[in-house]
């Protein structure tokens, strides 16, 4: 079971298109991902041309101890499977943050009713570090930070990168991650200067493929669609398959 959270604590970085069209290229390579959808905005369901307007058929059930894990995911016609997310999950934050063991909760639910898993489970996280992303994080294997090629997103992924510095003493285990730059554009010297930052400071943990601003990337989600679906010559989808493939080569994907 190779569990993968998509994470950034700032939001408009692509953390949830990202998300969307690795686990539609992982469906397209029959590797069957399952994608977890821990945003309360649930932008990741929308996304894959799911409504669930009833809590009890979301993750968010799975927080209230009504459904196991197993029991909420959705087979979709792209070959993704899904447990969607729902804005009731915005409620958990203040339910349990107290507790001490709710950093642990998804871990064990996927370890008690998904442990068989052998294909892809990835983690859309929301964009700030609580309750959801801790578990989210404490669950994973391996963190994907998207980054886009602006200074904001280059301050906020240093400022993550020393979060998960701090939970590695808590956890007891490396986390490893691979940074990944989106939105970004070749006609701009900036995106090319964030990106040369991002190498000088994280080396062979930063992704070679960049993620090029397009916009089949940022129409496809009202469509209910992945990218390959909407636009599969567009430059989007191209760079999202070679994202795909270089994460599969170098076994960030297992």
């Amino acid at each position: 079971m190779a569990v993968i959270a998509i994470f950034n604590q700032k939001g408009g970085v692509g953390k949830t298109t990202t998300s969307l069209n690795l686990a539609a290229a992982l469906a397209s390579l029959e590797r069957r991902p399952l994608a977890i959808d821990l945003d309360p905005q649930a932008h990741l369901t929308l996304s894959l041309g799911v409504k669930a307007e009833k809590g009890s058929e979301t993750v968010a059930a799975f927080y209230r101890g009504e459904q196991p894990l197993s029991g909420l995911v959705r087979e979709l016609p792209d070959g993704v499977r899904l447990i969607p997310g729902h804005m009731e999950l915005s409620k958990i934050d203040a339910l349990y943050g107290k507790s001490t063991s709710i950093a642990s909760r998804l871990r064990e639910g996927l370890h008690e009713s998904l442990a068989w898993e052998d294909n892809p489970i990835l983690i859309d996280c929301c964009p700030m570090l609580g309750v959801l992303s801790l578990n989210a994080i404490f669950a994973a294997d391996r963190v994907l930070i998207p980054v886009s090629a602006d200074y904001l997103s280059m301050q906020g992924v240093e400022r993550l990168d020393g979060a998960l510095t701090v939970l590695e003493k808590a956890l007891k285990r490396p986390i490893e991650r691979r940074v990944v730059v989106t939105r970004f554009d070749s006609r701009r010297k900036f995106s090319h200067h964030v990106y040369g930052q991002l190498k000088e400071r994280y080396g062979a943990a930063l992704c070679a493929t960049r993620i090029t601003e397009n916009v089949s990337l940022a129409e496809s989600p009202s469509h209910g669609k992945n990218v390959f679906e909407f636009a599969p010559h567009s430059q989007g989808a191209k760079d999202y398959f070679a994202l795909t493939a270089e994460l599969l080569e170098k076994g960030f994907i297992q």
